[in-house]
């Protein structure tokens, strides 16, 4: 039996498919099941068990089955939130919850970090575990998701093999409830539908030119990949990066979403919001050498390949994954 929160979820339900793709269907999925725009993430899925977010402690303590792993992909991933309490609850403690439960019965755990650890990048973006401690993120997300990695490696009690994944850029299907949230790829598709035209934020720091903004944005089909490879191989316990390990423009997103719309590019740039503006990552690449360093010899997507799938398979069809 596996356990998956944040199963209805972006990432969560599009790793819920790839197990049932690879036979796996005894699986318990935990996640708030009362939005209407979520549901569709998991229709046609299968699994033994839907447990809400909050029952999941109690049910994990009264559960006599045995349970292979834990995989953490729940969340409140928000950027533009700001109540530091939210984050402690559902991000910090509820992790710690999780973790504590799997130390204690040596289960196997694989939870989602984030690139927005990283903060400005002014460290880097190694993920070596001792300069963690030295990230500075720009948002109570990223601090979060900061605050539990720190936590996570202070532990002396640990199960056999866990692994924390920060996540950097991630786009692709079942992303269609998240709003604002949803990736930049999405948000294309549907300006350039709409109006046949695409908005870019213009850079507000002369070192970069409009649009030139760099980011390391990952197809959801290579992050599943790699944490089903976690889940079997079990490698070396740690925090790792997950993103391809090449930078990217916006303008070469904008390009690509673009040609495999058959549209004629048009991009205008618009300020960036004042809300975000001086908490906006200007430039963010995985160090890749960890992941390969364990095994992990699958080839990524390349931006283009990626945006064509989506595209192509999902976006112009309104599919799922």
């Amino acid at each position: 039996m596996i356990i998956l929160t944040g199963a209805a979820g972006f990432i969560g339900s599009c790793l819920l498919s790839f197990f049932n793709l690879k036979g796996h269907t005894d699986i318990v999925i935990v996640d708030e099941f009362g939005s209407d725009l979520k549901a569709p993430n998991l229709d046609q899925k299968r699994y033994n068990l839907k447990v809400s977010r909050d029952s999941l402690e109690n049910w994990l303590y009264s559960n006599e089955e045995p349970i292979e792993a834990i995989i953490h992909i729940g969340a409140r991933t928000d950027t533009t939130e700001f109540d530091k309490e939210v984050f402690d609850r559902l991000n910090l403690n509820y992790s710690k919850m999780l973790f504590a439960f799997c130390s204690k019965k040596d289960i196997p755990f694989i939870y989602a970090s984030s690139a927005a650890t990283y903060g400005g990048g002014e460290f880097g973006y190694d993920d070596n575990h001792s300069e963690i401690a030295e990230l500075k993120p720009l948002n109570p997300y990223g601090q979060s998701k900061q605050d539990f990695d720190l936590w996570l490696l202070s532990q002396e009690k640990k199960p056999s093999f866990w692994a924390g994944l920060k996540f950097f850029n991630i786009y692709g299907p079942n992303e269609y409830h998240k709003g604002r949230m949803a990736s930049v790829v999405y948000h294309a598709f549907n300006q350039i539908n709409m109006s046949g035209k695409l908005k870019l934020f213009k850079s507000h720091k002369s070192e970069f030119k409009d649009g030139e903004q760099l980011r390391d944005f990952c197809y959801v089909k290579d992050v599943v990949k790699v944490i089903y490879f976690m889940l079997l191989k079990q490698p070396k316990s740690g925090i790792y990066n997950l993103g391809t390990g090449k930078a990217r423009t916006f303008k070469d997103l904008g390009e690509a979403v673009f040609k495999f719309m058959n549209r004629t590019c048009q991009i205008d740039f618009i300020d960036t919001p004042i809300d975000i503006r001086d908490k906006y990552q200007y430039f963010t690449e995985a160090k890749m050498s960890k992941l390969r360093g364990v095994g992990f010899k699958d080839a990524f997507f390349t931006l283009e390949e990626g945006i064509e799938d989506y595209i192509v398979n999902y976006l112009t069809s309104s599919k799922y994954y």
